[in-house]
């Protein structure tokens, strides 16, 4: 197919949204955010955006339970400012938690360090065209016909191999 094909259906059909967190990692962000200072909620939606690019901004609805979950597990603690506002410190036992999440903390990092190289930097659009041609061809294929398992294994094997390919440049 050829790739004018794919950029023309990418826009026709509906994107499925994939998480954007795996279960547990926001609770790990949002951890390191505040152990780096003291913050208001406020400060730790900021944060999670920059930290994510992509023009992400986590919901109140999301930020206001990760930090209860925080809280009740005693890894943070809140206390009113002057201005009667709610700023969260990191807890001895959050810094415990820290340490032994420390790998999992750097893969979260390291794979938004990288997806904001691709959203932010022109250098990569070619990069990123690509890879969404490749979930889309994928995509209507799955959606317009049923793979046989040899034609499963054979995209995946393909896939795969491109994957070789580029790690040895």
């Amino acid at each position: 197919m050829p790739n004018s094909e794919l950029v023309v259906d990418i826009g026709s059909i509906t994107k499925p949204r994939k998480r954007l967190f795996e279960s547990g990692h926001m609770k790990l962000l949002v951890l390191h955010l505040i152990a780096q200072a003291p913050k208001f909620s406020y400060d730790i939606i900021k944060d999670v955006g920059c930290v994510v690019g992509g023009g992400y901004t986590p919901s109140a609805g999301t930020i206001y339970p990760t930090l209860n979950y925080l809280e009740e597990q005693h890894y943070i603690r809140s206390a009113l400012n002057v201005d009667e506002r709610k700023q969260y410190s990191i807890t001895s036992a959050g810094i415990k938690y820290l340490e032994i999440e420390r790998a999992t903390v750097e893969k979260i990092l390291c794979r938004f360090s990288t997806r904001k190289q691709i959203h932010n930097n022109e250098q990569f659009i070619d990069i990123k065209r690509a890879m969404e041609n490749l979930k889309t061809s994928l995509r209507l294929k799955i959606q317009r016909c049923e793979l046989t398992p040899e034609q499963v294994r054979e995209i995946a094997e393909k896939i795969d191999q491109a994957a070789v390919d580029i790690a040895r440049m």
